[in-house]
């Protein structure tokens, strides 16, 4: 049997990379190691001038996620200061992979953007904001890299639930994960694999999840679009089969966040399917910590951003003069 040609392989390539608008209307670049593949990377030219730090935005986890979930804050803060966001490993533009992905491989892509836009900008500490799962990748990358952070924003953050509780109170492996192999291993039964995802994917299904992420049935359209746009690009459902079987989840989340030393601003809603925080005291009474409730969904900055525009500057300017 004869080798495949190069001009084979790479059209073989080619045929399973993603072929989508990007999900910011931004300059883009991409970055790469052995552990997180190539990561697609969106911000405005290192050259451009500007006293302020620079901001780096981390989109969630699950099923559709992309950087597109960032858009109204990238939109906000591309006119004041430089910002970037980037789409994790399995997501967007990034490399789709078929392997298990784990918050180790999601950490290592935000260490990685995270110490690009550093050296863009004179290597000075910069501020982020992750949404929802990524918060634990993100606070993950504050306790191993508190220098490369000047503060850390947290928006919808998982591991404050009562599970999170108790795995404190229980102990344990500090990287232990919920990963579930048995059900990962039906999800990718090669046989149905691909028609689960279309099935989950669905324009009617991703409405469905989406109100549940918004408590409501109004809910962004634009996200709804691109969510179903990125979803039906090859090797969509490589990451989500990883996050439904629960690899992603880090057990101890809930000391990750107490581990931080930097400031840290945290913003959860009070509707849908995501509003336990019954661990969060855990963190109020820390000196460095700022908590705001808002009477929003999981994604405030899409219902309410000049309310979150408003605290996080708010809390920026406060960290500025501690």
């Amino acid at each position: 049997m004869q080798l495949a040609s190069a001009a084979q392989r790479d059209h073989a390539t080619a045929l399973r990379e993603p072929s989508m608008p990007p999900p910011l209307a931004a300059p883009r670049f991409e970055l790469a190691d052995a552990r997180t593949g190539r990561i697609a990377c969106y911000g405005e030219d290192p050259g451009a001038a500007s006293e302020q730090r620079p901001l780096l935005l981390i989109h969630s986890v699950n099923a559709a996620a992309t950087a597109y979930e960032m858009k109204p804050l990238f939109e906000h803060y591309r006119n004041v200061r430089p910002v970037y966001a980037l789409d994790l490993p399995g997501f967007g533009l990034s490399d789709r992979a078929d392997r298990i992905y784990t918050p180790r491989i999601m950490t290592d892509a935000i260490l990685l953007a995270a110490n690009e836009v550093r050296r863009r900008h004179g290597d000075t500490p910069i501020d982020a904001i992750a949404l929802s799962l990524s918060c634990e990748f993100a606070a993950r990358a504050g306790t191993e890299a508190p220098n490369l952070f000047r503060t850390l924003g947290l928006i919808s953050p998982t591991g404050f639930d009562r599970r999170a509780e108790a795995a404190v109170k229980k102990g344990g492996d500090k990287d232990a994960t919920r990963a579930m192999p048995w059900l990962r291993n039906i999800f990718t039964v090669p046989l149905w694999k691909h028609r689960f995802f279309s099935l989950l994917t669905s324009r009617a299904s991703i409405r469905f999840f989406l109100r549940k992420t918004f408590g409501r049935k109004d809910i962004d359209e634009g996200l709804l679009e691109y969510d179903y746009i990125t979803t039906h690009q090859p090797g969509a459902e490589n990451a989500p089969y990883s996050f439904v079987s629960g690899y992603m989840f880090s057990v101890h989340a809930l000391k990750l966040y107490q581990a931080l030393a930097m400031p840290v601003w945290m913003v959860h809603g009070v509707r849908g399917d995501f509003v336990d925080y019954h661990g969060k005291h855990a963190v109020e009474g820390l000196p460095n910590w700022q908590i705001e409730v808002m009477q929003t969904g999981a994604m405030p900055h899409f219902e309410q951003l000049d309310k979150v525009i408003a605290g996080y500057d708010d809390f920026l300017a406060r960290a500025a003069g501690a």
